[in-house]
Protein backbone atom coordinates (compact mmCIF):
# COMPACT_ATOMS: atom_id res chain seq x y z
CA UNK A 1 0.00 0.00 0.00
CA UNK A 2 1.06 3.42 -0.66
CA UNK A 3 1.03 6.24 1.40
CA UNK A 4 0.68 9.75 0.27
CA UNK A 5 0.06 13.29 1.65
CA UNK A 6 -1.94 15.92 -0.07
CA UNK A 7 -1.95 19.19 0.84
CA UNK A 8 -2.79 22.67 -0.92
CA UNK A 9 -1.14 25.76 -0.05
CA UNK A 10 -2.48 29.52 -0.12
CA UNK A 11 -2.45 31.16 -3.14
CA UNK A 12 0.65 32.49 -3.95
CA UNK A 13 1.94 35.61 -6.29
CA UNK A 14 4.11 34.51 -9.74
CA UNK A 15 7.36 36.51 -10.16
CA UNK A 16 10.44 37.53 -8.81
CA UNK A 17 9.33 38.42 -5.14
CA UNK A 18 11.99 38.18 -1.48
CA UNK A 19 11.96 35.02 0.11
CA UNK A 20 13.22 34.56 3.59
CA UNK A 21 15.06 31.27 2.45
CA UNK A 22 18.44 31.09 1.38
CA UNK A 23 20.48 30.91 -2.29
CA UNK A 24 23.78 31.25 -2.58
CA UNK A 25 25.43 32.89 -4.90
CA UNK A 26 28.31 34.53 -5.79
CA UNK A 27 29.69 37.46 -3.50
CA UNK A 28 28.16 40.83 -5.48
CA UNK A 29 26.01 39.10 -7.78
CA UNK A 30 22.32 39.56 -5.21
CA UNK A 31 19.41 38.33 -7.38
CA UNK A 32 16.95 41.04 -7.80
CA UNK A 33 13.68 41.00 -6.72
CA UNK A 34 10.47 43.18 -6.19
CA UNK A 35 10.37 45.29 -2.87
CA UNK A 36 6.59 45.33 -2.60
CA UNK A 37 4.85 41.90 -3.04
CA UNK A 38 2.09 43.76 -4.51
CA UNK A 39 0.01 41.21 -7.19
CA UNK A 40 1.35 41.08 -11.12
CA UNK A 41 -1.47 42.14 -12.49
CA UNK A 42 0.10 40.70 -15.99
CA UNK A 43 0.82 37.15 -14.03
CA UNK A 44 -1.92 36.83 -11.05
CA UNK A 45 -1.46 34.28 -8.33
CA UNK A 46 -1.34 30.36 -8.32
CA UNK A 47 -2.41 27.83 -6.29
CA UNK A 48 -0.23 24.81 -5.50
CA UNK A 49 -1.48 21.89 -4.58
CA UNK A 50 1.71 18.48 -2.97
CA UNK A 51 2.08 15.44 -3.00
CA UNK A 52 4.05 13.53 -0.85
CA UNK A 53 4.68 9.89 -1.12
CA UNK A 54 5.48 9.06 2.73
CA UNK A 55 6.79 5.47 1.42
CA UNK A 56 9.25 6.50 -1.74
CA UNK A 57 9.94 9.90 0.21
CA UNK A 58 9.28 11.93 -3.29
CA UNK A 59 7.16 14.95 -4.28
CA UNK A 60 4.96 16.27 -6.89
CA UNK A 61 3.81 19.89 -7.31
CA UNK A 62 0.99 20.81 -9.39
CA UNK A 63 0.01 24.56 -9.92
CA UNK A 64 -3.48 26.06 -10.97
CA UNK A 65 -4.23 29.43 -12.42
CA UNK A 66 -8.10 29.42 -12.38
CA UNK A 67 -9.08 28.10 -8.15
CA UNK A 68 -8.28 25.89 -5.61
CA UNK A 69 -11.11 23.15 -6.31
CA UNK A 70 -11.58 20.04 -5.36
CA UNK A 71 -11.86 19.07 -8.77
CA UNK A 72 -8.48 20.06 -9.57
CA UNK A 73 -7.10 18.46 -6.07
CA UNK A 74 -8.82 15.20 -7.77
CA UNK A 75 -6.62 15.88 -11.11
CA UNK A 76 -3.44 16.08 -9.52
CA UNK A 77 -3.90 12.70 -7.75
CA UNK A 78 -5.00 11.23 -10.99
CA UNK A 79 -2.06 13.19 -12.58
CA UNK A 80 0.50 11.47 -9.78
CA UNK A 81 -0.53 8.44 -10.06
CA UNK A 82 0.19 8.03 -13.98
CA UNK A 83 2.85 9.83 -14.12
CA UNK A 84 4.79 8.93 -11.21
CA UNK A 85 3.22 5.48 -9.24
CA UNK A 86 1.74 3.71 -11.77
CA UNK A 87 4.88 3.04 -14.13
CA UNK A 88 6.92 1.96 -11.05
CA UNK A 89 3.92 -0.11 -9.26
CA UNK A 90 1.70 -1.36 -12.10
CA UNK A 91 0.08 -3.97 -9.84
CA UNK A 92 -0.62 -1.79 -6.57
CA UNK A 93 -3.92 -1.82 -5.71
CA UNK A 94 -4.47 0.25 -2.10
CA UNK A 95 -3.57 3.88 -1.77
CA UNK A 96 -4.00 5.30 1.98
CA UNK A 97 -4.47 9.59 1.39
CA UNK A 98 -3.75 12.16 3.85
CA UNK A 99 -5.45 14.79 3.89
CA UNK A 100 -6.30 18.07 6.26
CA UNK A 101 -9.62 18.25 6.95
CA UNK A 102 -10.23 22.02 5.36
CA UNK A 103 -9.81 23.31 2.17
CA UNK A 104 -10.95 22.12 -1.17
CA UNK A 105 -9.19 18.62 -0.33
CA UNK A 106 -10.05 18.19 3.06
CA UNK A 107 -11.47 14.44 3.59
CA UNK A 108 -14.62 15.56 4.72
CA UNK A 109 -15.30 17.89 1.59
CA UNK A 110 -17.99 16.14 -0.52
CA UNK A 111 -16.61 17.12 -3.57
CA UNK A 112 -13.40 15.79 -3.38
CA UNK A 113 -15.10 12.36 -2.15
CA UNK A 114 -16.55 12.48 -5.15
CA UNK A 115 -13.26 12.83 -7.33
CA UNK A 116 -12.06 10.33 -5.24
CA UNK A 117 -14.62 7.88 -6.36
CA UNK A 118 -14.40 8.84 -9.87
CA UNK A 119 -10.50 7.87 -9.41
CA UNK A 120 -11.64 4.33 -7.47
CA UNK A 121 -13.71 3.69 -10.58
CA UNK A 122 -11.42 4.53 -13.29
CA UNK A 123 -8.13 2.99 -11.07
CA UNK A 124 -9.72 -0.09 -9.86
CA UNK A 125 -8.28 1.14 -6.60
CA UNK A 126 -8.84 1.13 -3.24
CA UNK A 127 -8.30 4.31 -1.41
CA UNK A 128 -8.37 5.01 2.42
CA UNK A 129 -8.60 8.90 3.07
CA UNK A 130 -7.63 10.05 6.43
CA UNK A 131 -6.98 13.29 8.68
CA UNK A 132 -3.61 14.57 8.60
CA UNK A 133 -2.30 15.34 11.34
CA UNK A 134 -4.37 12.83 13.14
CA UNK A 135 -6.49 14.07 15.76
Amino acid sequence: MSVISVDTNRYENIGNYKNAGQEYRKKGHPRKTKVYDFIDKKLGKVAPIGIYDRVHNNGFVNVGITSDTAEFAGNVIRSWWYVMFSPTYPFATKLLITAASYGSNGYRVRLFQDELQKLVNELNLTIYVGNDPPG
